[in-house]
């Protein structure tokens, strides 16, 4: 398969985090109990859907700011973020108002038909993010979908790839959804076992490789590399300093296509608008998604030049809820926020207090701790079941998930104020000390 692999802060910031305090601010006391409510939660659950998720043991009914509550009136610490979807944080005002106003007024047009709000949407992206063009479309692996389809058709519009020949390379631990097509460049049996055949023309390398990459990129029927600047379901995997810079350099000297996969790690998550600007470089394709709606509802967007983004002409591609104006509106709305508030210079704080709180714990029950910004994960001793954690943190308050066996990914809200974030460096550590 695969080729043969499978200290200060700025007012504004500080006003973000006040936002972030609800009334009900008394400490979680590790006192959580999951009761009969949540068990016919589960129950139906279980009786009535499909069984492809394992979700923690807690059923959620509500929502605010950097805390979620479940049936039995138990309050958590979110440090998921519905895998960074929620970085304004949970039912944001400003974005909830966008999407009240707007549904009065005209929710879905399909692309049939021109509306009022799409150009003001991708004018205000493209102003945003410097691209010359925005491709609207629903779910982050539909844009990686989309991604794909740009790349090969630039391959044989431009690049003058043979006919069915164009290959893109992933890297190996990628993650961008669960289509066939994203399946069939993970390596991860989970992913793919079972689900073939799978899609041709896809390559592997190592990730944080340079000179595999290269390799690879020596094919001339290679189009594109896609890749995740830090990997998120792999366990928050960061590569070496200048790598992205490397990364450019070589798709520039192959003529190949640099995608970037800032689903996850952009809109403000790693401490930069786009985790590739840590490095200021500019890919030829970036997608985005979760938090480009604030968590309200599914919305995403493919970023290119018009050398690459024309190329698919009418009629080749679309969405029927891709652009719809109720979408836009959100979306405006969501990345509003990320700028108002600046959320991005909140994350790199915050980040920076979390990741050296957490590296004081005892090296024989953690092992690394890693990230950027408020995309961080812990390695726990193998000894130990990250899940027994993750169900600790539970009990004492705090909703984090783990991801390959001994990591946890901690990604809360990138509202969350100082002694929001203390108290929950607080849960943390004692839920850890417990396994001493």
């Amino acid at each position: 398969m695969l080729s043969g692999i499978r200290k200060s802060v700025s007012t504004a910031v500080r006003g973000a985090a006040r936002r972030a305090t609800v009334t009900t601010s008394a400490a979680t006391k590790g006192t959580n109990k999951i009761g009969e409510k949540s068990e016919a939660v589960f129950h139906k659950e279980q009786k009535y859907g499909a069984h492809n998720y394992g979700p923690i043991p807690v059923a959620l009914c509500r929502g605010e700011g950097v805390f979620v509550w479940d049936v039995e009136g138990n309050r958590y610490y979110d440090f998921l973020s519905a895998y960074s979807a929620v970085n304004q944080g949970h039912c944001h005002p400003k974005i909830i108002r966008a999407l009240k106003e707007q549904a009065d007024v005209l929710t879905l047009t399909s692309r049939a038909f021109y509306n009022d709000v799409l150009g003001e949407y991708e004018e205000y992206m493209n102003s945003l993010f410097g691209y010359d063009k925005v491709l609207p479309m629903n779910t982050g692996v539909e844009g990686g979908e989309t991604a794909c389809k740009l790349a090969r058709k630039w391959a044989y519009q431009v690049k003058k790839v043979p006919a069915d020949q164009a290959r893109i390379v992933f890297a190996d631990g990628n993650f961008w959804g669960r289509t066939l097509a994203a399946i069939s460049s993970s390596t991860d049996p989970s992913s793919y076992d079972g689900f073939g055949p799978y899609m041709p023309g896809f390559g592997i390398v190592p990730y944080n490789d340079i000179a595999a990459l290269e390799k690879e990129l020596q094919n001339p029927n290679t189009c594109a590399y896609m890749v995740e600047p830090i990997q998120g379901e792999a366990g928050v995997v960061v590569p070496d300093p200048g790598y992205l810079v490397k990364v450019r350099e070589l798709c520039d000297k192959y003529n190949v296509l640099w995608i970037a996969d800032e689903v996850q790690t952009g809109l403000a998550r790693t401490g930069k608008r786009l985790c590739v600007d840590h490095e200021n470089v500019r890919p030829d394709i970036v997608v985005l998604g979760k938090a480009l709606s604030g968590g309200i509802l599914p919305v995403s967007a493919i970023l290119a030049d018009d050398p690459v983004m024309l190329t698919i002409k009418p009629g080749e591609h679309g969405s029927t809820y891709g652009g719809n104006p109720l979408a836009c509106k959100v979306a405006i709305a969501a990345l509003e926020v990320l700028e108002e508030e600046k959320l991005a210079e909140r994350a790199e704080y915050l980040g920076q207090i979390l990741r050296k709180e957490l590296s004081e714990l005892p090296k024989d029950l953690v092992k690394i701790v890693r990230g950027k910004g408020l995309l961080n994960a812990i390695v726990i001793n193998e000894k130990h079941d990250a899940m027994d954690v993750c169900l600790r943190l539970r009990d004492n308050g705090l909703l984090a998930k783990p991801t390959h066996g001994d990591i946890i990914r901690f990604a809360p809200p990138l509202i969350m104020a100082d002694d929001q974030m203390m108290e929950c460096i607080s849960i943390i550590k004692k839920t850890i000390l417990e396994f001493e």
